[in-house]
C-alpha cells in the first residue's frame, strides 16, 4: 500500500488521527472546573485513521499491538528477532505489565527509572558506567524487586557502577557498602 513506518506512528502526521493527534482522546476545556478527557469520535479511540487499521500482521492491527502488554507482544512476535531483542529488557527489568501503547507519563518514577534501564540495557556500551538510581523498589512488589535486583547484579557483572538511594532492606543486603 505503500506506507512509511511513520504512517504507523501516532507521533507524526499520516496514519495516525488528526482529530486527536494520535492520541485517542480530546481534552474539552471546562471554564472554572478541571478540563475533561473524552473519547475521539473519530477513531473510537484508536489513535489512527481506519485504512491504516485495515493493515493486519497475523490478524492484529496496530491499535491491537499497542493494546498489549510486552509480555503478549514477547509472545505473539516470538519469531521476530529484532522485535524481542527490543522488548526482553522491559520484561528483564519486570516491567512485562506495561503496555506498548501506553504513555510514558502514565508511568510511575521507579517505572521511568526502569525503562531507561532497559533501554540501557539493549543498546549497551561497553564502557562502564556509574548509574544513580533514586529509590527503584517504591511501590513494587517483593517479586518485582527481586526481578529488578537480577537486573541490577547484570549490571554490576559487566563491570558498570550502581549508586542506589534506597530504604527497602532487601536492596540494602546486597550493596557493596552502605552509607
Amino acid at each position: 500500500m505503500g506506507y512509511t513506518p511513520a504512517y504507523f506512528s501516532f507521533n507524526a502526521p499520516g496514519g495516525r488521527c488528526e482529530e486527536c493527534k494520535g492520541e485517542g482522546t480530546v481534552k474539552v476545556e471546562m471554564q472554572f472546573m478541571a478540563d475533561v478527557k473524552m473519547e475521539c469520535e473519530v477513531c473510537q479511540g484508536k489513535r489512527f485513521k481506519s485504512d491504516v487499521l485495515e493493515v493486519l500482521y497475523k490478524e492484529k492491527n496496530i491499535y491491537d499491538v499497542l493494546e498489549m502488554t510486552v509480555n503478549q507482544a514477547i509472545e505473539f512476535f516470538a519469531e521476530e528477532k529484532n522485535i524481542i531483542k527490543r522488548l526482553k529488557p522491559l520484561q528483564d527489568v519486570g516491567l512485562g505489565y506495561i503496555k506498548l501503547g501506553q504513555s510514558s507519563s502514565s508511568l510511575s518514577g521507579g517505572e521511568n527509572q526502569r525503562v531507561k534501564l532497559a533501554a540501557f540495557l539493549a543498546n549497551e556500551r561497553h564502557d562502564p558506567t556509574l548509574f544513580i538510581f533514586d529509590e527503584p523498589t517504591v511501590g513494587l512488589h517483593f517479586h518485582d524487586i527481586s526481578v529488578l535486583l537480577s537486573s541490577l547484579n547484570a549490571l554490576v557483572e559487566r563491570g558498570h557502577t550502581l549508586l542506589i538511594v534506597e530504604h527497602n532492606m532487601d536492596v540494602i543486603k546486597c550493596a557493596d557498602y552502605v552509607i
